[in-house]
């Protein structure tokens, strides 16, 4: 039974400046790094500061790479669409070389419409541009030659096509996930199908999961990685306090771009949203009743949607080492 990893995961949302933000989330990481956590992941967010604070998970992870020694550090996810492939190809062959090779490459298409606009592109091509740029990113970390056949990579990243995640909202694109070879992103919470709000989260993804092993070719170890909402506090009450303005605010942006979000109780926007949080036996026991956890290799964990602040968050950080991340491990993964 493999040992299954445990990391840390962050939008880059604290309510301050950009500056102190990538200073904040760079600490937080830091900490993540010595109390034993496996990785850490950042994600990409265009124009949007409420929705995710950076626009450059390289350039990012560059910095934490020379504050940190062991700790993997993962992109989830670059907007692989709105990017140069050949430009992301040896920004992270650079990048993992200086971070002896930790760096982990989380890729998705983008959800945000309006994020597409300025880069002449609209979200209706999304998917094939993705599938283009993919293909151009992987044949450059192969070694092919790049339209001349002077042109190969430099410097060279033979390893990288090894370390691909792709993040999806379904069972089709879990299976090509699963028949190139590739990791797969599962996301903290996703939409639910029209007329059942509650169904549960390891409802919509076991199926993904189902689909994504039976696609893997039987040489390739499957890697398949869970992001979930968990906030670790000293009590449940003041867990719950924080917790209560953030996922009000969520069930807001939720209804507003069309999502069905029934109920206006603590309790029914937490499990409509997939939160975990309290105290560390009630997250514990919430997390073990999430099936889809007990099947994967990895689990990242966010405090989004809650975003308490800096200092919760890295005591949040600790509760999870001492008390949420070594019974997870216990569980093994597929």
């Amino acid at each position: 039974m493999t040992r299954k990893r445990i990391g840390f995961f962050t939008r880059l949302l604290d309510e301050v400046s950009a500056k102190e933000r990538y200073r904040l989330a760079t600490e937080q990481i830091q900490h993540a790094e010595r109390l034993g956590f496996d990785s850490a992941w950042i994600a990409q967010h265009h124009f949007h500061e409420k929705e995710g604070g950076l626009p450059s998970p390289l350039v990012f992870l560059a910095h934490v790479a020379a504050q940190t020694r062991t700790i993997r550090l993962g992109t989830g996810i670059i907007t692989l669409a709105m990017e140069n492939a050949l430009r992301v190809a040896e920004d992270a062959a650079v990048l993992d070389l200086l971070s002896h090779e930790r760096l982990e490459v989380g890729l998705g298409s983008g959800g945000t419409q309006t994020s597409f606009l300025p880069f002449g592109l609209t979200i209706d091509q999304r998917a094939s541009v993705f599938a283009d740029q993919l293909h151009t990113l992987l044949s450059a970390w192969r070694g092919d030659t790049l339209a001349h056949p002077d042109n190969h990579l430099y410097p060279p990243a033979p390893t990288l096509a090894q370390r691909v995640w792709i993040a999806t909202f379904s069972v089709e694109g879990a299976t090509r996930a699963g028949a190139a070879g590739h990791g797969l992103m599962l996301s903290r919470t996703q939409s639910r199908p029209p007329g059942q709000p509650d169904l549960p989260l390891d409802a919509i993804q076991n199926p993904m999961i189902d689909a994504y092993l039976a696609a893997l070719p039987a040489d390739i170890a499957p890697r398949i990685l869970a992001s979930r909402t968990a906030f670790v506090a000293d009590s449940n009450d003041y867990a719950r306090r924080l917790a209560e303005p953030g996922l009000q605010r969520q069930a807001e942006q939720f209804q507003a771009a069309g999502h069905v979000i029934t109920g206006h109780t603590l309790e029914s926007h937490a499990r409509q949203l997939d939160a975990h949080f309290g105290d560390a036996p009630a997250v514990l026991a919430s997390l073990r009743a999430d099936s889809t956890l007990q099947r994967v290799t990895d689990i990242t964990f966010q405090v989004h949607s809650i975003d308490p602040p800096h200092a919760d968050i890295l005591r949040s950080i600790e509760l999870i080492a001492d008390h949420i991340a070594p019974e997870l491990r216990a569980l093994g993964n597929v």
